[in-house]
């Protein structure tokens, strides 16, 4: 599996039977196989996490299905388009069938973001997949403490569920500008999923917060599971599990 970072929560996972590309907004994307289905995914209709060129994708020989969150306005999707589209809400599981005679499937589970949208859990050849769109512990500096504490319990009801779940790549928010509480959500989901390989996001372009994690106490069972993402367009291939510190 090839994961590629394509700007600020925008991934692309490119597998062995299709390449599933996350939250994509802008940034340059790597050459495919054209014979390999891409299946497009947005989390929610924030600006920095949809845009309608992703629709662009679908003009060519490929075969592309769209997963958008149901909260995206249907208004500037054309009829055709609307054929290779599934809506979801929160707490659905979907299947979806393709290659010759709809012999293999990806199965998508979502979850509830705590602030727009969903998440999204798939399994495809034989891999684990997640991506938080903006379901994190979203805590700030000013907002009433009981807002606060209703965040943080509304997003460990979420990562509850997916405790002891086995996750190959999980594509995880770790946002600066919650300046000292910037590491919670992250953490909170390492500590209850079986992350193999992290991936940072929502990072704004600054990187530093990767590392500032990386260097804290409260990462030390998980560090090494981290991505060291330094710039759009990179990429990792994930070949062996890194060592899971007990």
């Amino acid at each position: 599996m090839k994961i590629t970072y394509v700007h600020h929560s925008a991934f692309l996972a490119d597998l062995w039977s299709a390449a599933l590309l996350f939250d994509y907004t802008q940034g340059r994307l790597p050459d495919l196989d054209t014979n390999k289905p891409l299946f497009v995914f947005a989390s929610h209709r924030h600006g920095d996490h949809y845009s309608d060129k992703i629709f662009d994708l679908g003009n060519g020989p490929r075969e592309v299905h769209y997963v958008l969150s149901d909260d995206i306005s249907r208004k500037k999707i054309g009829e055709e388009q609307s054929r290779h589209i599934s809506f979801v809400k929160p707490g659905e599981t979907l299947t979806l069938t393709y290659g010759t005679e709809g012999s293999l499937a990806l199965e998508i589970t979502t979850f509830k973001s705590t602030d727009e949208g969903v998440a999204f859990l798939i399994k495809v050849d034989g891999t684990v997949i997640y991506h938080a769109g903006d379901l994190n512990n979203w805590r700030w500096e000013g907002e009433p403490e009981e807002w606060n504490r209703n965040m943080a319990k509304n997003y460990s009801v979420e990562v509850d569920k997916l405790a002891g779940e086995k996750i190959d790549a999980a594509f995880l928010p770790l946002d600066p500008r919650q300046e000292e509480n910037f590491y919670l959500g992250f953490d909170e989901f390492m500590r209850k999923a079986e992350v193999v390989h992290a991936f940072p996001m929502h990072c704004w372009d600054d990187y530093s917060v990767i590392e500032r994690l990386k260097s804290m106490e409260v990462s030390i069972p998980y560090r090494d599971r981290i991505a060291m993402i330094e710039r759009d367009g990179e990429s990792f291939v994930l070949e062996q599990e890194p060592q899971i510190h007990e």
